[in-house]
């Protein structure tokens, strides 16, 4: 130990030595230095937990602090456009660009490896094509079970809670919300007064901990939903089975962002971590599923109600889907999450290695209930990843009705994917609860930038459906979008994603790769 404590301190001491003596002499003032690093070094070695530091004391500390700026090492200094990890610098530059109305085009040509494995394309038209309605670019939901139906934007602001983001962070993307004519998903965390300070529309999801209208037990509250839920601002009402980003798991939201506010909304216990249970207990199997979705419609006087799941097991959906055919119960909308989609906190392998991703799940979806009959009934909204027109086009060809989009959102906020949502740190003032950081976040800006990015987004989407020859967002087939295979070979998504024709499940016609699930399914359990 005394050698490594002599080859640490004494070059320092060196060093100074060397600068007083031979370069300036004001550098001897630096001695002063010495002690405190002599005892840095005493510390480094007689220390246990990092044995690095005992092996190297003092030096061995430059090793743990370029190790903390290696994000933004590698952000800033090493990344290329097209790199950059959940999303690219491309994709987050053109959602800053058209956050903030500057010029997004770009110049000499792709920098993407067309020819390379997994590359996408859409095929353009040669023909004149017809002018696209502004009708296209929103939606009724609502089905005949519906007595208020809500005609929902093409493209929304996906669920993130107000405890996952900053009160200024939730107040800004519900006043974009408000000046562009979309909905904004409350997130599991409820409604709280940032929701409803500028009277955005909003989709009040419901999670596994029934925040916002729960017992101080936990369990749901019908009469505390029912007084809520007649506000003008909540348009639909969205059951959180599961999320992409973490399914199977339930939410959790660390204790350091639990303030006496948030615990006052969600009636949990100040500082602690919040953990959402993985089920729900207000109900049981997938008739109790959609038992409670008409509930809830009756609570909410006929407004929209849907679900939110990630798809894991196709078994457990066919038994959602023969629940609605024997109970005549019809879900208003359905909101696929896919595994690529984002969450402030969640265990790795969880993110990493659970869910079906977006495509897979969506084209699921869409094809099960056609082969039910009842895909006129429910529209479908497709969440995970979408921060572009081209991410939408392909999202719609695989049945999706409407886009969902988070940390699209947030990156029109301002968040430079600094990766650090579950810090209570985020540099932006977006994921944390940390005044000094989100009190400087401009909500005026800021919702205006969220609004500029949804109406730039879908007037981008109008180029793409006129340069392809589609005048409508039902007509884009599944066979326009091309992909290039692991061998070179160019696919198209009719070839790659599975089909179903219409009743196909209940008339017993259908013997594809999803039957044996199908038969297997039942109504009343998973």
């Amino acid at each position: 130990m005394r050698k490594q404590f002599l080859w640490s301190v004494l070059p320092v001491n060196l060093m100074i030595f060397i600068l007083g003596r031979y370069v300036n002499p004001g550098f001897n003032n630096l001695f002063v230095l010495s002690i405190p690093l002599s005892l840095l070094g005493i510390r480094d070695v007689f220390q246990r937990k990092h044995t690095i530091l005992r092996n190297y004391p003092i030096i061995g500390h430059f090793r743990y602090l370029l190790e903390s700026i290696r994000p933004e090492i590698q952000q800033y200094f090493v990344e290329r456009f097209d790199d950059g990890r959940p999303f690219s610098r491309e994709q987050r530059s053109i959602v800053y660009q058209r956050a903030k109305g500057d010029l997004d085009t770009s110049a000499f040509g792709t920098q993407w490896n067309v020819y390379s494995q997994g590359s996408e394309w859409v095929e353009h038209t040669l023909k004149q094509t017809q002018k696209i309605s502004e009708e296209e670019f929103s939606v009724v939901v609502g089905n005949e079970q519906c007595r208020k139906p809500y005609r929902a934007s093409r493209l929304n602001i996906s669920a993130m809670s107000y405890g996952s983001l900053s009160k200024t962070a939730i107040e800004a993307l519900n006043w974009g919300a408000k000046l562009g004519g979309f909905f904004h998903n409350t997130g599991e965390g409820g409604i709280s007064p940032y929701h409803k300070k500028h009277g955005g529309d909003l989709c009040w999801q419901i999670g596994t901990g029934y925040f916002g209208c729960r017992t101080k037990d936990g369990l749901f509250d019908e009469d505390l939903f029912a007084q809520k839920v007649k506000s003008e601002q909540v348009k639909l009402i969205e059951i959180k089975l599961s999320q992409g980003a973490k399914p199977g798991h339930g939410g959790m939201l660390p204790g350091k962002k639990v303030n006496r506010e948030i615990a006052d909304i969600r009636t949990v216990e100040v500082g602690k971590d919040v953990i959402s249970p993985p089920v729900h207990s207000a109900f049981v199997g997938p008739d109790g599923l959609l038992k409670f979705v008409a509930r809830l419609r009756e609570l909410s006087e006929g407004k929209p109600v849907g679900f939110k799941l990630c798809i894991g097991s196709e078994k457990e959906f066919f038994s959602i889907c023969k629940a609605m055919l024997e109970l005549k119960i019809f879900p208003d909308f359905i909101t696929v999450d896919g595994a690529e989609g984002g969450t402030g906190a969640a265990p790795r392998e969880f993110s990493n290695s659970l869910g079906t991703p977006l495509s897979e799940g969506l084209n699921f979806v869409h094809s099960a209930l056609i082969g039910c009959g009842v895909r006129n009934k429910i529209k479908i909204f497709a969440s995970g990843k979408i921060v572009d027109p081209f991410d939408m086009m392909r999202r719609f060809a695989l049945g999706a009705d409407v886009c969902m989009s988070a940390r699209g959102m947030m990156f029109a906020l301002g968040c430079i994917q600094a990766l650090r949502c579950n810090t209570n740190h985020c540099p932006a003032g977006i994921a944390t609860q940390d005044s000094q950081l989100y009190s400087l976040l401009d909500v005026k800006d800021k919702a205006e930038r969220v609004a500029r990015f949804h109406d730039k987004t879908l007037e981008e989407l109008t180029h793409i459906l006129q340069a392809i020859g589609v005048h409508k967002i039902a007509e884009i087939e599944k066979k326009r979008i091309r992909r290039r295979d692991e061998n070179g070979q160019v696919l198209n998504y009719s070839q790659i994603f599975p089909k179903m024709e219409y009743n196909a499940l209940v008339s017993g016609d259908y013997s594809g790769i999803w039957k044996d699930d199908w038969e297997a399914a039942s109504a009343t359990n998973y």
